[in-house]
């Protein structure tokens, strides 16, 4: 059995900040290590409020530890991500 995504991104279809950080997402090769919660299912919308947000500060990426709210906090933290593992030049 596979480990589970360490990363969440809570989502809306339609909404211009989640588009941004879903393409920033697939740009950077992130979508095999990304879990999206498209917030149209109760149960994702369920699992943001018991992080303590709302479908209303979206787009939200959970780390297993801390949630970002908005696109460029979501980015910053996923650029972090990439940066994890790579040795200084």
């Amino acid at each position: 059995m596979s480990e589970p995504l360490k990363l969440e991104l809570f989502h809306v279809l339609v909404h211009p900040g989640c588009n941004r950080v879903r393409v920033w997402i697939s740009d950077h090769d992130l979508v095999a290590v990304v879990r999206f919660r498209n917030l149209h299912f109760p149960e994702h919308l369920e699992a943001l409020t018991a992080h303590g947000a709302s479908e209303s500060d979206v787009p939200c990426l959970w780390d297993g530890e801390k949630l970002f709210k908005g696109a460029d906090a979501c980015i910053a933290r996923l650029k972090a991500e990439l940066d994890l593992g790579r040795s200084p030049s």
